[in-house]
């Protein structure tokens, strides 16, 4: 049986530059409808790559005196590099260099074009961008610049140049996206680029003369001229599949390209011109994502926030990066990137829900086991409404349901408490219930999923597999961690000034010991109950205290706090309390860590502080 098609590309970002977040956005984004259509069954391929002629490329190698192949070369690494780092699952990685691959297919497509009729010579001068490599009509300048690129000056070129009949297929393209038969999604950027085109698109500039850049794709039969970048960089999607060759009739057209907002108008104008020219098909679906902020602000070289998101991997993983992109930014909208935020997400989300559900849930399988039963907590899931959500591009809402269903899990663990009742059929509804969490985010956060899948006795990402009970028979291994908890150096900073020693010890807190501000974030905190209080002889100020830590068990603490509260008003009071420091010996009993509480300066009054809402024992709390 052949399997049903799914081709799926990026745009071919300029090699003027190594790679910024925003482009991380988009290849991640696509990352996650390349691997959720492979679970789906589909027979997937994945095109990214790079766009390395045009003018901003020769004339940034000029100016770091390199000839502009070795220049591309050592971006296009970089590039390549992001793919690997962020974990990209793509099928090949075009670049527009590639003689043997990529210039005889645009060689061909500008024949067909010739041959067509539409390709002509003409003078022409005119408001050129570099940034945008394309002249710009004076309507369309804001103030005398470009409106993508505000900072460049607008230069007035006069050249005798090739051009494309764009004009000529205005109406068409206008009539398939207005029916959707080219769908541009979301639907507000199918508007915005209909009230673009709305007096007509415009014939276009395809070639430059060899005199003012001599680096490209040689013009067929024109010494003198090399191609513009549309004719060669837009052709990469037909030739990354091995066009002009018959191979490329298996994937095209492709099913979606995934864009920037600022690249809609080519791939929406200016390529269906072309292929309808050409008589090729056009692609199905052009979906539009927006821009990326740091920290509220337009990343500029100028403020020094642009973010590199090879430097990002340097201190966080690939996980990490995908989720904060994806989960906070809704396709197709502008968003907002911090390291910051990543933190929160990471610890928050990543680290108190999913990892925590992962650890409890393998520990105490690894001790008590589990016995096959229906799985009736699936039955909450509403895996039809994600495999929606995914078929409309809404990836962000996906994974919100996703991880809503993963705090109904941890609910699960809290109801039926399996440290104390040892139900091995809870387990196993919790066990098999991760299985399918595992293969779900596996689009999204892939190494994750994989670390999940090996603690439980391993699984395929597929569908088949998601629709299979997990084996009862599985060795289970709690093992390490899923994910480390990360600092936030800003914070430590913070705390480092404000106190005058760098060891100290922590106002509020009434037990055992001393705490280095640094190590705040490697901290174990959970909410445990006091479930037993005992006088200490000899003592004036301590308790022992017995505490319920959910998984942890039980553990006994010395806590300074007999002048302040009763036994029997101690009793069943849920507390924070610190799991993982080193016991210290007091009074001759072994005090297992410490609680939070909150005091005056001269300790007339002290308070335990307590969770703001009702959680479980053993709930991990987000310093």
């Amino acid at each position: 049986m052949v399997k049903e098609k799914f081709y799926l590309t990026t745009t071919i970002p300029y090699a003027n530059a190594f790679p910024h977040i925003g482009f991380a956005l988009e290849i991640v984004q696509a990352d996650v409808l390349a691997r959720w259509n492979r679970l789906l069954g589909k027979e997937v391929f994945f095109l990214t790559g790079t766009d390395e002629h045009g003018v901003k490329n020769y004339q940034t190698a000029k100016k770091e005196n390199m000839e502009p192949q070795e220049f591309v070369d050592k971006n296009a690494a970089a590039f390549k590099e992001l793919t690997k780092g962020l974990n990209i699952s793509n099928n090949d990685f075009i670049r527009t260099t590639d003689k043997k691959k990529h210039w005889p297919g645009v060689v061909e497509m500008w024949k067909k074009l010739l041959d067509k009729g539409d390709i002509y010579k003409k003078k022409y001068s005119g408001n050129y961008c570099s940034g945008c490599e394309r002249f710009i009509t004076d309507k369309d300048l804001i103030d005398g610049k470009c409106p993508d690129h505000p900072t460049l000056e607008i230069q007035n070129l006069e050249e005798e140049n090739y051009f494309f009949n764009l004009s000529k297929y205005s109406e068409k393209i206008k009539e398939l996206i207005v029916s959707d038969e080219l769908k541009i999604f979301p639907t507000k950027w199918k508007n915005n680029f209909l009230g673009l085109i709305k007096d007509g698109l415009t014939d276009v500039s395809f070639s430059r003369d060899k005199k003012i850049l001599p680096w490209g794709v040689p013009v067929p039969g024109d010494e003198d001229q090399v191609m513009y970048v549309w004719c060669d960089a837009l052709t990469n999607y037909l030739t990354g599949v091995g066009y002009p060759n018959k191979e490329y009739e298996r994937y095209w057209p492709a099913d979606v390209h995934v864009v920037g907002k600022d690249m809609l108008r080519f791939h929406t104008g200016i390529w269906p011109g072309m292929l309808l020219s050409a008589g090729l098909p056009l692609p199905k679906k052009v979906i539009v994502h927006g821009f990326l902020t740091v920290a509220g602000k337009k990343m500029s070289k100028s403020v020094g926030n642009v973010v590199e998101p090879l430097k990002l991997l340097e201190k966080y993983s690939a996980d990490s990066i995908r989720y904060i992109l994806l989960r906070s930014i809704p396709f197709g909208d502008d968003g907002d990137f911090s390291e910051e935020a990543l933190i929160h997400r990471h610890n928050g989300e990543l680290v108190n829900k999913l990892g925590n559900l992962v650890s409890r849930v393998s520990g105490l399988i690894e001790k008590n086991g589990f016995e096959k039963t229906k799985n009736t907590l699936w039955e909450n899931f509403d895996l039809e409404k994600v495999k929606l959500l995914i078929r409309e591009f809404e990836i962000d809402k996906a994974l919100n349901e996703i991880f809503a269903f993963i705090d109904k899990c941890n609910e699960y663990v809290q109801e039926k408490k399996p440290w104390e009742s040892k139900d091995k059929k809870v387990l196993y509804e919790l066990a098999d219930s991760i299985k399918k969490i595992s293969i779900l985010l596996y689009a999204f956060i892939p190494e994750t999923s994989e670390r999940i899948a090996k603690k439980f006795g391993g699984w395929e990402f597929t569908l088949e597999e998601f629709e299979k009970d997990l084996d009862e028979n599985v060795k289970v291994v709690k093992g390490e961690n899923l994910f480390g908890r990360i600092g936030i150096e800003k914070k430590v900073e913070q705390v480092k000034k404000e106190k005058t020693n760098k060891v100290g010890k922590i106002e509020g807190v009434m037990t055992t010991g001393e705490v280095n501000f640094e190590d705040w974030t490697k901290l174990d905190i959970r909410v445990a109950e006091i479930k037993n209080v005992e006088e200490i002889e000899g003592a004036d100020k301590l308790y022992k205290l017995t505490l319920d830590v959910g998984e942890l068990g039980e553990r006994t603490i010395c806590a300074g706090i007999k002048a302040y509260y009763e036994k029997d008003k101690l009793i069943g009071k849920k507390i924070i309390y610190f799991s993982n420091l080193k016991p210290r010996k007091m009074r001759g009993i072994e005090s297992q860590g410490m609680l939070l509480a909150a005091s005056t300066k001269d300790h007339e009054t002290v308070v335990l502080i307590k969770p703001k809402e009702e959680v479980g024992v053993g709930s991990i709390v987000e310093f």
